[in-house]
């Protein structure tokens, strides 16, 4: 008996997945699997960025006299947060790497992971809490926090050197 093998290359965007299929042991679906297989060609136009510029959106965060701005991307907790705008939140140095704060209301977590690891001028959420969250030190993954979205350039160091406690306003950009 001759074994005969099948190695089918599927593309998609640009990630690729190779699989080997055994005549043998799956001879219907290596014939479905060779037929349904055809050879990839490159588009000739870049892709939209439309589609990515309407899933964020622009906030302007007021602190200690400062407008810095952020853009969230498109999830069911931030939508929730728009809701809310404008909002004015206390918050509170915590751990000398974030400020965070409660909102009035929680956001939805639909299609959030368990928890993330935020980096330097990420906004966030922490759900536990209820918080809004500046990320402007390195702080590790935890359970509860979500990434919304990011501080704009320089703005993570305006909000570190706003020492103690501080009263911020977050408004639709």
């Amino acid at each position: 008996m001759v074994a005969l093998g099948l190695t089918t290359v599927l593309t998609a965007g640009c990630g690729s997945t190779v699989e080997t299929v055994d005549a043998r042991e799956a001879p219907g679906r290596a014939q479905t699997i060779a037929t349904a297989t055809t050879p990839h060609t490159p588009s000739t136009t870049p892709p939209s960025t439309d589609h990515a510029k309407d899933q964020q959106v622009k906030i302007v965060i007021t602190l200690g006299g400062q407008r810095l701005g952020a853009t969230l991307s498109d999830s069911a907790a931030v939508r929730d947060l728009l809701a809310q705008l404008p909002v004015t939140v206390d918050m509170v140095d915590h751990g000398g790497v974030e400020k965070t704060g409660p909102l009035p209301s929680p956001l939805s977590l639909d299609g959030q992971p368990e928890g993330a690891d935020p980096d330097v001028g990420d906004v966030g959420y922490y759900a536990p809490g209820n918080d809004l969250v500046l990320y402007y030190g390195d702080q590790s993954y935890f359970p509860g926090i979500h990434v919304l979205g990011r501080l704009d350039e320089g703005a993570a160091v305006q909000i570190a050197d706003q020492r103690g406690p501080v009263t911020v306003t977050v408004e639709a950009g």
